[in-house]
Order: C-alpha cells, then sequence, then structure tokens
C-alpha cells in the first residue's frame, strides 16, 4: 500500500468533465501527434497498440496541456514512466479495439504522492466507467481468471495481477443493467461490491479528470476503435 495514504487522501475528489476545453484544431493536432510516435507495444492479443508521448515531440502541444491542466488541478508533476534514458514520458496514447478490464492507475513507487490522472478522447465512440470504490496499492488488474494471476514476472511498467478487491467492498451483487449496456466484457462475479461513481461518455473536446485511486475500466461500448491520451500525475 502506498506510504502518504492521508495526504493522497486529502487530494482526492469526485471525477470531473470539461467539455470544450480543446477546439476541433487543437484535437488534430493531438491526432497528428499519435501519428508522429513511434509504437511503444503493439499487444496483438489484446489488440492495442500503445505509443508513449516523448518529450521531442509536440512541444507546443505539451505545453497548451500543461497549462490547460494545472489551470484545473494547480501545480502536478507527470508520473508517466521513464524512457530507457531516463526521460520523463508526457502521457500514453491508446488505440483499442477491445475494453480494457477492470484496474487501477496507482503507480509503481508506493512512496509517491499520487494524483490525478486525466482522459482525452480523441474518436468520438467509447465510454469510461468510474467506480466509487478506491484502492491504495500499486498500479494493478483486477481479475479472477486464474492463468492471469499466475502471472508473477512482469515488464517494467505492467500491473500486478490481484483478486484481492473480491470481498473488500461487501458482497453487493453488481447492478445487472450496467453490467449489460456498459461492462459486459468483464465477468459480472469480479464486479461484486463495487458501485459506479461515473460514465463518462466519450466527447471530443471533452477532458476527464478523476483521482489515480479510484477503480476503473473501459466500457464494452466501442464501434470499431477507439484512441485516448491518458495522463498520470503526482504532488
Amino acid at each position: 500500500m502506498h506510504k502518504q495514504i492521508e495526504k493522497i487522501k486529502q487530494n482526492e475528489g469526485k471525477p470531473r468533465v470539461l467539455k470544450n476545453i480543446f477546439d476541433k484544431s487543437e484535437i488534430e493536432k493531438f491526432l497528428s501527434l499519435y501519428d508522429e510516435l513511434p509504437i511503444t507495444v503493439h499487444n496483438k492479443k489484446q489488440n492495442v497498440i500503445k505509443k508513449r508521448w516523448l518529450q521531442e515531440y509536440g512541444k507546443e502541444l505539451e505545453k497548451l496541456f500543461y497549462e490547460r491542466l494545472s489551470n484545473e488541478i494547480g501545480k502536478f508533476k507527470y508520473d508517466n514512466l521513464k524512457t530507457d534514458q531516463g526521460d520523463d514520458i508526457l502521457g500514453l496514447f491508446q488505440e483499442s479495439y477491445n475494453p480494457i478490464g477492470l484496474h487501477i492507475d496507482g503507480g509503481f513507487n508506493l512512496n509517491d504522492l499520487i494524483y490525478k490522472q486525466t482522459l482525452i478522447p480523441l474518436t468520438p465512440v467509447g465510454s469510461t466507467v468510474i467506480f466509487k470504490n478506491r484502492f491504495y496499492g500499486q498500479s494493478t488488474n483486477f481479475t479472477t481468471d486464474k492463468n492471469e494471476l499466475e502471472k508473477k514476472e512482469l515488464n517494467y511498467g505492467q500491473n500486478k495481477r490481484s483478486s484481492e478487491h473480491i470481498g473488500l467492498y461487501g458482497k453487493k451483487p453488481f447492478d445487472s443493467d450496467i453490467h449489460k449496456k456498459y461492462v459486459n466484457h468483464e465477468n459480472i462475479e469480479n464486479l461484486v461490491g463495487l458501485e459506479v461513481e461515473l460514465i463518462y461518455e466519450w466527447e471530443v473536446g471533452s477532458m476527464l479528470i478523476f483521482d489515480r485511486t479510484n477503480i476503473h475500466c473501459s466500457s464494452s461500448v466501442i464501434d470499431g476503435k477507439k484512441i485516448g491520451l491518458t495522463t498520470f500525475t503526482k504532488k
């Protein structure tokens, strides 16, 4: 568990959606940046392409992004892993064809004062499910899949696998209507005790801000593919 849990809690709040924070031309610049960046990971099994926002790319956009976000959450530091050379990464672009499962983005250094994370949709169809339930450990994929739980040798930046959320939030069955409409890619038993805080319907030009302690996942609503930019911060 994180060492500064009480300080982390002091900075927590409800998820926020900022509408029309980026105009059409700015979104086009983000998409052009995505095209320019080299592929970091192409996971064909999960059918997802990941590209790290490297510092030497999109310097004008980096300034724009920092100003817009710091106006909302105050001063922050990036916490998006590092390159092989030890340089900070500004964010992570993901092109997904399948929904991403239940997880937490708590980082990998339990001494850090983790803060907010953001999501900027660059395609219009998609949604993200934020749960009220919080977790104060490192970045983790929550699952009951035995094969996933057996994965112990992980590469740098990979989430650990865990089922420790089961029973942690009570035994109330998850809402079957929400499951059917938004999260049918998840085994409903993996959602026991969880309660939805916000379902963020993707809207190009908007940005979602939420705490890194919020458990969340993609929804199962995808039209072919979706592209989003995620950034993690710390104090």
